[in-house]
């Protein structure tokens, strides 16, 4: 008699708390179209200031960050006025848009977590830190390793009659649509074990896929590269395949799937 009394007591402590977390799910569900404009448009607006003021503080620090991106380059030239004010601008941009892409990523995920079920947003809190991550890990690793490999190469073209003169501008946009692929493509491993978890995928499969996707990287490497020669395609291409195998072996051995 006592335990029934005490099983009856746990179930109306957890009813409230059942009954709370379903009308909150309910709300959400019921949101709308114009509440969800009005989230969506708060959000948006949030992302846009951390990227101003991101933007804003590495502004005054567009000389230092200038300095590093064309060191494997050595010394360069703008060969207009505004060619180096417009290039200390576009640095300032996207070191901003990356210190705040944490940010922009939470509120894309607070967005969209309203719609999801408990488990999902427990999976979410582990999804996003881990995509920026790996994201900043592929751009260390391109400009450590691909760009330093990369300038070398492109140089090696130089002759007594051919000698290179390296625009400002004409570098910056080179070097970042260089990096960016990078930290796209070390997002791949992330992609695989979300689908290895949801079932989509297993060892079997990704086993079986090896040759597509040796053939494929090649080809994303041709689409992402900012060169269409084979040293950009390869530079792309040889991680995503380390990538793959590396998910491969995760999912065979650590997820068992």
């Amino acid at each position: 008699m006592s335990d029934l009394i005490h099983q009856e007591a746990e179930e109306e402590t957890k009813r409230p708390e059942a009954e709370a977390e379903a009308e909150q799910e309910a709300g959400a569900g019921d949101m709308s179209l114009v509440g969800h404009l009005e989230e969506f448009r708060r959000r948006l607006l949030i992302c846009l200031a951390a990227i101003a003021v991101g933007s804003t503080g590495c502004y005054f620090y567009a000389a230092q960050l200038v300095h590093i991106i064309t060191a494997p380059a050595g010394k360069l030239y703008y060969m207009s006025p505004g060619e180096a004010f417009f290039t200390y601008l576009k640095v300032s941009f996207f070191a901003g848009f990356l210190l705040a892409l944490p940010i922009v990523l939470y509120q894309m995920w607070a967005f969209i977590v309203p719609a999801l079920s408990k488990k999902e947003r427990g999976t979410g809190l582990f999804l996003v830190p881990a995509s920026v991550l790996l994201f900043f890990i592929g751009l260390a690793f391109g400009y450590l390793l691909a760009l330093p490999a990369g300038i070398k190469f492109f140089m090696g073209f130089a002759t007594e009659d051919l000698q290179p003169l390296l625009s400002l501008g004409e570098y910056l946009s080179f070097v970042i649509s260089f990096l960016l692929p990078f930290g796209i493509v070390f997002e791949l491993p992330l992609f695989i074990l979300v689908l290895a978890k949801v079932g989509f995928v297993g060892s079997a499969f990704l086993k079986s896929k090896r040759k597509h996707v040796l053939v494929l990287s090649f080809v994303i490497g041709a689409v992402l590269s900012p060169t269409p020669d084979v040293f950009s395609q390869t530079m792309v291409a040889v991680p995503m395949i380390v990538l793959y195998e590396i998910s491969y072996w995760i999912v065979r051995f650590i997820m068992k799937k």
